[in-house]
């Protein structure tokens, strides 16, 4: 039934090659909806037309298209029509040449797009499917729409606004022209791309694989006003019934539990708010020695109204010294039901099909190499835009590269895992402990200063702290 209202695109392309869409192709069914509605800039009556489809890989869509034929005002839209979420996603993309002007782009109603090198923010709007050479060209047509009454008005802004058209025009290369008349490109200052979407319903194009350099993804959770302006909580209009419940305890309540002075020194239970609908919640934490390893944090998060769930893993134990290497050399599927704990600080590899996941990405996860493969799987599945005759040779390859992950997630031939964590806080299940593990490796290495950077080590002072005054 899904299926059937939301059509991929592909099947509509080649029906519309047969028949106009607003017979379907067979003469019994619409796929093109037509609704009459007024044109706000003449106000006849124009026509808008719907078409729900799915795009491949991605999610259901509803993509709409204005047009008044009195005045010939146009206007396309694209609106999710999937589930929100459970977390918001920032993705980012550096632009260093004019071929990654290519790149496609999904940008929802509520995503926020950011050009931090021009001070460029493009607030949450209509949702687009398009290039970030076709964003950049709308950015264009709407900051030039109105400059000749800013140059009367307010001379500052008008001069402004026209160092930033004229930036994106030299990212364009439209308007040189060399002596023989022939357009000639100057060379494209590079800069960045970031897609806020507290839905997660946007996305930006990776060239072949995860382990593009210039390509990066984060999650995160949202805030309560997020999750308001989203429409999955109720705005606060009535006294917070529930703000004692919800307070975080105080210190000496938790020096109590710490001590073990309340009699139970098992699971702590700490109140918050449901990040998915508002309401109440506990979260559950507790302490759990892994043997020839480390202390480790178990956080587990459960709604009872709207059934979201987290878990998430965190450090009990002291900063390393050191970073940590394990490379792993997968044989079969026992090597699969391994335990594997993947800190928040941990990138995670498999060469054989560069997958690179950089750090952050999943957060941290205590699960076993299938859960985490499987997991990995399901996320990059939903991340792709076109298949079959329409799509370019990178998608191809990137549908080949989950060919191969699947492969890989059902131990159908050797691979390789590496887990590199500056902290030291990951781990992978020995076998054989406490004797080595021939099919792993673990290897020390130090930080360097980058990476100490990263993790706010550089700024901390362990020692002779209590002699410096706060002025």
């Amino acid at each position: 039934m899904q299926q059937d209202l939301f059509p991929s695109i592909g099947s509509v392309a080649q029906k519309a090659e047969n028949a106009p869409l607003t017979t379907g192709g067979d003469g019994d069914e619409k796929m093109l909806e037509e609704i009459e509605s007024l044109c706000m800039k003449c106000g006849e009556n124009g026509i808008t037309r719907l078409l729900l489809t799915s795009i491949p890989y991605f999610g259901e869509v509803v993509l709409m298209s204005f047009r008044c034929e009195h005045c010939g005002t146009q206007n396309n839209e694209i609106q999710s029509a999937g589930p929100v979420r459970e977390s918001g996603i920032i993705y980012t993309a550096r632009i260093l040449s004019r071929d990654d002007l290519n790149r496609q782009l999904v940008k929802s109603p509520t995503c926020t797009v950011v050009i931090p090198e021009y001070d460029l923010t493009i607030p949450a709007s209509k949702g687009q499917l398009t290039t970030v050479e076709g964003l950049i060209r709308d950015v264009v047509s709407d900051l030039s729409a109105d400059q000749p009454l800013r140059r009367i008005q307010d001379e500052s802004a008008f001069l402004k606004i026209q160092f930033l058209i004229d930036s994106f025009k030299t990212i364009l290369g439209d308007d040189d022209e060399n002596s023989s008349g022939e357009k000639e490109a100057p060379p494209m200052p590079p800069f960045t791309v970031k897609l806020d979407d507290p839905a997660g319903n946007s996305f930006i194009e990776f060239i072949g694989s995860m382990a593009d350099p210039k390509w990066n993804m984060r999650k995160y959770p949202r805030t309560r006003q997020q999750n308001v302006d989203l429409g999955i909580a109720a705005p606060d209009s009535e006294p917070r019934e529930h703000e004692a419940a919800t307070a975080l305890p105080s210190k000496e309540a938790v020096e109590e539990r710490l001590s073990g002075g309340d009699g139970n020194d098992e699971i702590f239970v700490f109140p918050g708010i449901c990040s998915s609908c508002g309401s109440p919640l506990d979260t559950m934490m507790k302490r759990v020695s892994i043997p020839y390893f480390k202390d480790i944090l178990i956080m587990s998060t459960n709604c009872d109204k709207c059934g979201y769930r987290d878990n998430e893993v965190k450090s009990g134990s002291a900063i390393s010294e050191k970073g940590k290497r394990i490379t792993l050399k997968v044989e079969d599927r026992e090597d699969l039901s391994r335990d594997i704990l993947k800190s928040e600080t941990c990138g995670f590899s498999i060469p054989e099909i560069d997958l690179v996941l950089q750090e952050g990405t999943l957060g941290g996860r205590f699960t076993t190499l299938e859960g985490i493969l499987e997991q990995v799987y399901e996320e990059l599945s939903d991340k792709v835009f076109a298949s079959g005759d329409s799509a370019t040779k990178d998608q191809k390859a990137f549908e080949k590269f989950l060919s191969d992950l699947k492969t890989i997630k059902a131990a159908e031939r050797p691979f390789t895992v590496i887990l590199e964590d500056p902290l030291a806080n990951s781990y992978v299940q020995n076998l054989y402990a406490p004797d080595p593990d021939p099919n792993m490796s673990i290897e020390l290495f130090d930080r360097t200063w980058e990476q100490n950077e990263q993790l706010g080590l550089n700024d901390i002072k362990v020692e002779g702290y209590e002699d410096d005054k706060i002025e």
